[in-house]
């Protein structure tokens, strides 16, 4: 049973995602981790309130089959990565090279 009290596990496993994510100059990396160690720490209800990383649903990407909806959150100063619930988990898609191409307009 999932609830919003319950803590953000995260899944990093998808290939797109960790292509991105291994692919950022060394500081953006690091903040990249430091922002990941941060969420895992979070309740799913302090990650929707958090107003630094704003979490945002993308209305202009259709999620796929099972996918309730895919968003968008700050994952360095510069950077937004692409993201889903599932339950518990937060299944990580994209790292996106800037903002425009987060909201599938690039």
């Amino acid at each position: 049973m999932c609830t919003n009290d319950h803590l953000i596990r995260l899944d990093l496993n998808n290939p797109v995602f960790q292509e991105h994510l291994f692919g950022l100059q060394k500081p953006e990396r690091n903040a990249a981790i430091d922002t990941l160690r941060e969420i895992r720490l979070l309740s799913w209800a302090q990650l929707y309130r958090d107003a630094g990383l704003k979490w945002v649903k993308i209305v202009s990407v259709k999620p796929q089959q099972g996918v309730d909806a895919i968003y968008s959150l700050r994952i360095t100063q510069s950077r937004r990565c692409t993201a889903y619930r599932e339950g518990d988990f937060m299944r990580f898609l994209t790292v996106a090279p800037d903002h425009d191409s987060t909201y599938g307009r690039k």
